[in-house]
């Protein structure tokens, strides 16, 4: 599945477009870069920017940007609110598809090596990044702002992770940056059957992290509980990495709660939820739904569906489509207008709207496509779609055992077979297009020049290299129709007995996909060079076909037992 990297740098200028212009410009120079907002600050002199995209491409983008914000803007001349020692004065990285928070640290570090010692400019690796607990906090990195900096990167504490310890004129007018991975922030408001902001100041003070302050007897107007050293005592909220107050929004006539998640691998969007409406509850009110502000990643709108179909006892193994459904309706994300998935999901709103896929054809137009006098999709297209219908059988018949009449205490057992076929048929369909694009990169391989003796061995060299994918591909199809055969075999063994026909024709088609992929795996070998690679392979795929045809045999012999006239 494609990685996907969110970057939020924010540079120290607000107020002249023209410059902010320029930065944004380079940063969508990168190919693959999708620019998702700007948001300029007057007074704090500081503009926010969201980009994503590929990791390599996201980690080039923000060198560009830092580059270019160096250039532009004069940190010696500079005045703002916000607090901010650089040029680029934070630069975070955050993993938003795919992409493990491990990972984002490296590609962070990365970038803050090449800024350190292309650019020459002082920085310091904060949050997940940092190379120790003193700099995980940004506010221990940023201390003294640009006006201390001189000093404090000359000291052994405070020595910059990269880039120079020593106040020059580049320093001076690119102050240093802070660089980091950290997880994805989501502003999200509840919405409150009241119009009192007092009262859902109240329920904001029960969740949030930072809770209330402590006080004697009325818990409003008593005296403020101290500690030893004269710091007000607080009652923690209910609520990790969570930031929140009531306010009243004269545009709806209701009070909401408004809520930023600031890690939700902590506290998801239907936990939050969940809390408020609970907290709600207590105090007499009720949540009438709520309101995301900004995008927010395909994977937490998946495990909110979950999460509510889980507590409703359901199969969590249906298509995404009805998952995120299910969210928007369980978390009243359409209460205050309509939730178009399409325009609030990050990967929904970055996919290439103008690439033209298979999958996205029509049945009919699939169909045709495949007869037309193209030779794409061919054989391995067809397999890997075959194999991805096998699954979805097998995801059917679990989905229907655990909707089954007199078998809820089994729902659980079912929803897990269901999101292991779902894992399959969406692997393997996503193998529909690779193949094509497989077999497309061999043609254009084969129609690179050969004029002269270094075209030659760059053509020679591109053509491995695409046979090689188109050997990986099909041998990856095989490889998840095979493996998704263990689906139809608990399926046919202790599934639902009115749909036993059903797994049978799912491992059919399984095994068809191992088939007709093996072909294809055996035709793209021919001539290929790297003879130990093809053994290694051809030898996999042997194995593979063997193995799925036994498996088919014993699925069809539950079957036909089964259904015995």
């Amino acid at each position: 599945m494609k990685k996907i990297i969110e970057c939020v740098p924010n540079f120290s200028e607000g107020r002249d477009m023209s410059i902010i212009k320029e930065i944004t410009n380079v940063i969508e120079s990168v190919a693959g870069i999708s620019l998702l907002d700007v948001d300029p600050g007057k007074a704090t002199n500081r503009t926010v920017v969201t980009f994503v995209g590929e990791p390599d491409d996201v980690v080039e983008a923000a060198f560009r940007g830092i580059k270019k914000a160096a250039e532009v803007i004069d940190m010696s001349q500079h005045k703002g609110e916000h607090p901010r020692f650089g040029a680029t004065d934070v630069c975070p990285l955050v993993p938003v598809a795919n992409v493990t928070m491990d990972e984002a640290v490296e590609y962070a570090r990365k970038l803050a090596e090449r800024v350190g010692n292309e650019l020459g400019i002082p920085v310091f690796c904060y949050e997940f990044a940092a190379f120790n607990e003193k700099r995980r906090s940004l506010a221990n990195c940023r201390s003294g702002e640009y006006e201390g900096l001189k000093d404090r990167i000359s000291s052994v504490e405070w020595k910059p992770d990269f880039g120079p310890d020593a106040w020059n004129e580049r320093v001076k007018g690119s102050g240093a940056t802070a660089i980091s991975a950290r997880n994805f922030l989501v502003a999200y408001n509840v919405n409150l059957n009241t119009t009192s902001t007092r009262r859902a100041n109240a329920i904001a003070f029960d969740i949030r992290e930072a809770g209330r302050v402590k006080r004697e007897g009325d818990s409003v107007t008593g005296e403020i509980v101290t500690d030893e050293n004269g710091e007000p005592v607080r009652i923690p909220g209910s609520l990790k990495k969570t930031r929140a107050i009531g306010w009243y929004i004269e545009e709806y006539g209701i009070a909401q709660i408004s809520i930023n998640l600031t890690d939700i691998t902590v506290t998801p969007v239907h936990v939050a939820f969940d809390e408020v409406s609970e907290k709600a509850r207590e105090r007499g009110l009720r949540a009438t739904g709520s309101e995301l502000v900004g995008l927010i990643p395909l994977q937490s709108m998946l495990e909110a569906g979950k999460y509510f179909l889980r507590k409703q006892q359901r199969s969590t193994g249906i298509s995404d489509e009805e998952i995120i459904k299910i969210a928007v309706k369980s978390l009243g994300l359409d209460d205050l207008g309509p939730f178009d998935p399409r325009k609030k999901i990050i990967e929904y709103v970055i996919e290439d709207k103008n690439a033209r896929k298979l999958v996205d054809l029509t049945l009919s137009q699939f169909k045709d496509e495949t007869a037309s006098e193209s030779p794409a999709p061919g054989g391995g297209s067809i397999s890997a779609y075959v194999g991805a219908l096998g699954a979805a059988l097998g995801s059917m018949v679990a989905n229907l055992s655990a909707h089954k009449r007199g078998w809820d205490e089994r729902w659980e057992e079912f929803s897990d077979w269901a999101e292991k076929g779902k894992h399959f048929h969406a692997a393997l369909l996503q193998c529909v297009d690779e193949d094509t694009d497989a077999f497309n990169k061999i043609m254009a391989a084969f129609g690179l020049p050969k004029s002269s003796d270094q075209e030659k061995v760059e053509r020679k060299q591109a053509i491995q290299d695409a046979t090689k994918n188109a050997i990986e591909v099909p041998l990856k199809v095989m490889q998840l129709a095979h493996d998704s055969l263990e689906v139809m075999k608990a399926m046919a063994d202790f599934g639902n007995p009115n749909s036993v026909s059903d797994a049978g024709v799912g491992a059919l088609c399984a095994r068809t996909a191992v088939e007709g992929a093996y072909l294809n795996v055996k035709i793209n070998a021919a001539g290929f060079g790297d003879k130990e690679f093809l053994n290694e392979k051809l030898a996999l795929a042997d194995k593979l076909l063997q193995s799925a045809k036994q498996k088919e045999e014993e699925i069809l012999a539950v079957v036909y037992g089964k259904i015995k006239s």
